[in-house]
């Protein structure tokens, strides 16, 4: 049955060897896995509707010194992302949070106690009127979602087709 695990948990289960298939957005590098990307998953720096920096029309990482951050938690695939864009600018984020779920940051994020990093996907049941998506130069982070398994691992019948079934997403209107 399907299982929504933080990426440690999902790491430590390929190496087991656990289950038929698992999504995420950063495979391990040092496993020999079948990887195929199936869907695009931009990130998006979010701030609750009417900020001061929405207006604008483009801004600088470095503009957004004086904000404070709501993370996700270490070693997730997000926050992987989101620290590498970081590093990638010079940037340090005022990191006053972390959290574990898209949920509840979007919520602290509309209680108006910082701004995250997320995926665009997640905004979508979200109404306009509470977020909004601050246009940061660089941004959206690309990353992507991936359907892998053990190379040696023998599929089953309906895993083989569930596979499929999410690759074939990439050339469809549902992945948008």
């Amino acid at each position: 049955s399907p299982e929504v695990l933080k990426r440690e948990g999902v790491v430590q289960f390929l190496r087991d060897n656990r289950d038929d298939l698992y999504v995420m957005s950063i495979p391990p590098a040092h496993m020999d896995l079948d990887d195929e990307v199936f869907l695009d998953n931009p990130l998006v720096l979010i701030a609750p509707h009417g900020h001061p920096l929405a207006s604008r029309r483009r801004l600088s990482v470095q503009a957004l010194q004086a904000e404070r951050f709501i993370l996700r938690e270490p070693g997730s695939g997000t926050r992987l992302a989101t620290d590498g864009f970081f590093e990638r600018q010079g940037f340090q984020p005022d990191a006053r949070m972390e959290l574990g779920s898209n949920e509840a940051i979007k919520e602290a994020v509309v209680g108006h106690l910082g701004v995250a990093v997320i995926s665009r996907h997640a905004l979508r049941d979200t109404p306009a009127h509470e977020l909004c998506v601050l246009p940061v130069a660089g941004m959206p982070i690309r990353s992507q979602w991936h359907v892998v398994h053990p190379r040696a691992k023998q599929l089953s019948p309906i895993a083989q087709v569930f596979r499929q079934h999410l690759l074939d997403l990439r050339h469809s209107d549902a992945a948008v």
